[in-house]
């Protein structure tokens, strides 16, 4: 492992009672590098000095103290004068650190040496929870002008392309020998929490409890050890990623990093939320032309970017281009190679429950991106397929392209098909949930239902496919699949398909959706 600082994983603990903070002390310890009291969110009548002192000496870790004012993402309408009042007698406390923010910082270096904090042991701090902040070097040489000894900044990302500027300033600060914690809130900064430490952030903030974080984007302390191996990670490590948006949802990375962890390969999958591909690639992607010195190394694509980052690549499989969408890029040689993984995906675990194709009738309900890789999977293995969508337009334009049958999905009857294929996003996790895009009634009479929504494992459609005495597969074999393809092509080595599918059903549940 190429490291030449300890990578610290501090965790933050908000709670309204002093009996709850100890609770969660206790708790803490035994996974913490570095503990984080929130005292901005006791009741007023627990902010006892005696008592939280005698806590911080009791969990024998090292301890930051924070009493954050709600402008800076505190719990509490504090002014300025309150919050020196409180400091003045914390000062004495036994912490290891005392987070202070900037203008609490202008004000106490202006008091006598005895007022003043021993500013070894402090991080003086700044947040902004509006968005992308463009003077991000002007923070930082304001922070830096302070004589604390660790200084932290805190902005919002909507993209990931905003950690640009936050892993520059790491970069900047480990070169002038400056202690920072650098992090980007939100599911776009998700990638400065896990990869911050190895940039040289002097910690990355991880939850007890995933609701109890104190910040957007915050990982849990076990996913940042137990996932992420967050430990591990140094600047040789090989990088990849799910780009798309929204990808936090997505159980990729627990697929992906367990396959790392499996196979000794010192790597790491991310998720990349993605809004702008075109600044994506050219910023943070492209060996000739990114910002970010970083070993990347291969990507996933995902909705609503597997079209568009086909403008991006240098060579695209010829599978690939007939399908019109790429699902896996591969960084080699200073080259962008795109590939589909979709069609192998779809088809492996089927093959296993049909056995051939060739022949076999088969719908497909849906006009999007997964409904162009299914039509092509299926047409390689000679099946009869009809296309199903309520897009008429789109349908019938995919139909025509693939030369095979359209349909209207409204009031279809799939009665006599051996297969049917749902590849739209009804039923899946969220707003869609509780929608089907065929019922019970329209489905008897099929063979097997297949349902590419892989969260929630259990779908309607899929239930309304067992009420019509229909076997059924869900998404989740179709997404390991597709993942273990990417896998290979990434780095050379084949991983069992269980490995990853008991690595998503740790966090969907187990899998009743394949009868």
């Amino acid at each position: 492992m190429t490291s030449d600082h300890e990578i610290r994983v501090c965790v933050p603990l908000n709670e309204r009672s002093f009996s709850a903070l100890t609770a969660a002390a206790n708790s803490a310890r035994g996974v913490a590098d570095i503990v984080e009291f929130r005292l901005d969110g006791l009741d007023e009548d627990e902010l006892s000095n005696t008592k939280i002192n005698d806590l911080v000496r009791a969990i024998q870790k090292p301890v930051i103290l924070t009493y954050r004012p709600e402008e800076q993402g505190g719990y509490r309408s504090l002014t300025i004068q309150e919050r020196m009042s409180f400091w003045q007698e914390n000062f004495k406390s036994d912490a290891a650190f005392f987070d202070l923010e900037l203008d609490l910082v202008k004000k106490l270096v202006n008091l006598d040496a005895e007022n003043q904090p021993d500013w070894s042991r402090v991080i003086c701090s700044h947040h902004d929870f509006k968005g992308p902040v463009p003077n991000l070097e002007r923070i930082y040489e304001e922070l830096a002008f302070t004589p604390a000894r660790i200084l932290k900044i805190a902005v919002t990302a909507t993209d990931v392309v905003d950690c640009i500027e936050v892993f520059k300033l790491n970069e900047r600060a480990r070169r002038e020998d400056r202690e920072l914690i650098a992090i980007a809130m939100g599911d776009a900064g998700v990638t400065t929490r896990v990869l911050g430490p190895s940039f040289g952030s002097f910690l990355t903030y991880g939850a007890l409890k995933p609701e109890t974080g104190t910040a957007p984007g915050q990982l849990t302390t076990e996913d940042l050890k137990s996932v992420y191996r967050i430990h591990e990670i140094d600047t040789e490590s090989m990088i990849t990623g799910l780009v798309g948006k929204p990808v936090m949802h997505s159980v990729s990375p627990h697929m992906h990093n367990a396959a790392f962890q499996s196979v000794n390969i010192n790597g790491v999958y991310l998720a990349l939320e993605v809004r702008n591909v075109e600044q994506f690639f050219r910023r943070m992607v492209h060996p000739r032309t990114r910002e970010l010195n970083w070993n990347l190394r291969g990507l996933s694509v995902t909705a609503p970017h597997k079209v568009e980052v086909m403008n991006y690549l240098d060579w695209i499989d010829p599978r690939a281009k007939e399908i019109g969408a790429v699902n896996t890029i591969v960084l080699e040689n200073e080259q962008l190679l795109g590939y589909n993984t979709d069609c192998e995906g779809l088809v492996e675990p089927l093959l296993k429950r049909v056995g051939a194709l060739d022949g076999a009738r088969v719908a497909i309900i849906g006009a999007g991106g997964a409904a162009n890789a299914a039509v092509y999977a299926l047409r390689e293995q000679k099946a009869e397929v009809t296309l199903y969508a309520r897009d008429e337009s789109k349908g019938r334009i995919l139909a025509e392209r693939f030369s095979i049958l359209y349909e209207a999905s409204l009031n279809a009857n799939f009665a006599g098909m051996d297969v049917v294929i749902n590849t739209t996003p009804l039923g899946s996790s969220g707003e869609h949930v509780n929608e089907t895009p065929a019922t019970s009634e329209q489905l008897r009479g099929s063979r097997l239902v297949y349902d590419l929504v892989y969260n929630p494992t259990e779908t309607l459609l899929l239930r309304e496919a067992r009420n019509a005495g229909c076997e059924t597969l869900g998404g989740l074999e179709m997404l390991v699949a597709q993942a273990r393809q990417q896998f290979k092509i990434w780095t050379q080595t084949s991983v069992s398909s269980e490995l990853m599918y008991n690595a998503a059903t740790r966090v969907l549940g187990p899998s009743t959706s394949s009868t």
